[in-house]
């Protein structure tokens, strides 16, 4: 597993004062080179089921050209994983009792991606979110008049204020950061706080989601240095592994095996 860097500081987050909104313009506009991107996400632990090795899950499906292409799902909620191997274990026990949920950096699920992207046989990955938020997403776009019953990918959720619609941000060390956070309910906390300091624009504040595949793909493509503001912020599950997995005795790793994929 790879480190979760910036520990810390990405579990303070949700707890710093709030200083404002800070108008950064659209998030189209925005853009990061590969290895920030990927220090962007390293701090947010997802999960997959592997076996014994290592070597995770994958199952095939077909493509849109009608091509089969193996994917591994990557969850986004641990106990969301720990619930698929346990249902895994009564429809298959001879395979459910081979397999356990292991967590990887969703910077290193983004670096493995991005090296099997043009690759015919490569690993594919699918997003699994937590369905809480999925249709706390469907809620939000209900509210603001659009007519859908799903969401389509993962959702994140941000938060705009004032006259010019600026995203709220935070103070982290030195630096303004805009908070993504992946529920909902982490964000109503924060927005709570900035109506408290500042009654005079608590009318005009609009929570927004967004997709992750989508922000990734505006960290990746886009070219305004404003996007290194940009900070996701872990469910509070996922927070609970990080303090646990900070707190536990370091081993030394064992050495690297070539993937062998497990299909189902």
């Amino acid at each position: 597993m790879k480190s979760f860097v910036r520990l810390g500081a990405t579990l303070g987050l949700v707890g710093s004062t709030l200083l404002g909104s800070s108008f950064l313009g659209n998030l189209q506009a925005l853009a990061l080179p590969a290895e920030q991107v990927i220090q962007k996400l390293q701090t947010i632990p997802v999960f997959t089921v592997t076996d014994a090795k290592g070597s995770p899950l994958v199952r095939s499906i077909k493509n849109a050209q009608n091509k089969d292409v193996s994917v591994a799902g990557i969850f986004i909620s641990q106990g969301d994983a720990q619930g698929f191997v346990d249902q895994l274990k009564k429809n298959n026990p001879a395979l459910g009792k081979s397999v356990q949920v292991s967590p990887v950096s969703l910077g290193e699920v983004y670096r493995l991606g991005q090296a099997n992207q043009n690759k015919p046989d490569g690993l594919n990955f699918a997003f699994i979110p937590k369905q809480q938020q999925v249709q706390s997403a469907v809620n939000l776009l209900r509210k603001s008049g659009q007519q859908v019953n799903t969401f389509d990918g993962t959702p994140l959720f941000v938060a705009k204020a004032g006259k010019d619609k600026g995203y709220l941000t935070v103070q982290q060390g030195n630096q303004q950061v805009i908070p993504f956070f992946f529920e909902q309910e982490q964000l109503q906390g924060m927005v709570e706080r900035f109506k408290k300091q500042k009654p005079e624009l608590a009318s005009t504040v609009e929570v927004q989601v967004v997709n992750l595949q989508g922000l990734i793909q505006a960290l990746r493509d886009s070219n305004k240095p404003e996007i290194n503001s940009i900070v996701l912020v872990p469910a509070n599950e996922s927070m609970q592994f990080l303090q646990k997995a900070s707190s536990a005795p370091r081993q030394a790793p064992a050495p690297a095996k070539p993937p062998q994929n497990r299909r189902r």
